[in-house]
């Protein structure tokens, strides 16, 4: 696998570098440290994994899965970072980032995990898991009435108000003002995020 290292702390690169090149099948295509350069490094050698820092200085790594989705590049991207913060997280996946992992991590994790990517699945740190899973447990069924809790798991199947009022028997305008107390309880920005939040409780859950 060919495999691109955007990072911009030399120490981290230097240990990376040092961990991959003992792999066999990996093959690191480029190293750099900012965001211009690593979605320019990504378009010219079309790598098979980028590892992504969450933070680049005062950039984000965040911004370089953006801008490659666009391009229609392949590349499957894994973002390595010491953040465990949910709403970090979920913007990765909502960018579409197949790996979040963190820097604390032993080697072999990285590798397993970048091999469970090039294969076409999904990995993500059993530590997040773990921290969003007591996160979850604790804070949810304290911050949401029954009812929006059964809002909230509704727009997670993809339904929009409309269809919800009618699976809850109640109005639209009902479903408009438990999806707004949500969106404030939950510190979640938009529809989007609260159907990733629903999701990602199930996965740990499962």
């Amino acid at each position: 696998m060919n495999i691109v290292i955007v990072e911009d702390h030399p120490l981290v690169v230097q240990g990376l570098v040092s961990v991959l090149t003992l792999e066999c099948d990996f093959e690191i295509k480029g190293v750099c440290s900012n965001t211009l350069e690593g979605i320019e490094l990504i378009r010219t050698k079309h790598p098979d994994i980028v590892l992504i820092d969450l933070r680049l200085g005062k950039e984000s790594g965040l911004d370089i899965i953006r801008a490659v989705k666009e391009l229609n590049i392949d590349s499957k991207f894994i973002i390595l970072t010491s953040s465990v913060s949910y709403l970090d997280f979920m913007m990765a996946e909502e960018l579409g980032a197949e790996g979040y992992v963190l820097k604390e991590s032993l080697p072999e994790e990285l590798i397993y995990a970048i091999r469970v990517v090039g294969r076409g699945r999904k990995y993500y740190d059993p530590e997040l898991l773990d921290y969003k899973l007591k996160k979850d447990e604790n804070n949810y069924n304290d911050k949401l009435t029954s009812r929006e809790w059964e809002v909230l798991r509704k727009l997670s199947l993809g339904l929009n108000n409309q269809q919800i009022a009618n699976k809850l028997f109640i109005s639209e305008n009902t479903v408009k003002k438990h999806m707004s107390q949500i969106l404030a309880k939950l510190g979640l920005h938009d529809r989007t995020q609260a159907a990733l939040y629903v999701k990602n409780l199930e996965i740990v859950k499962h």
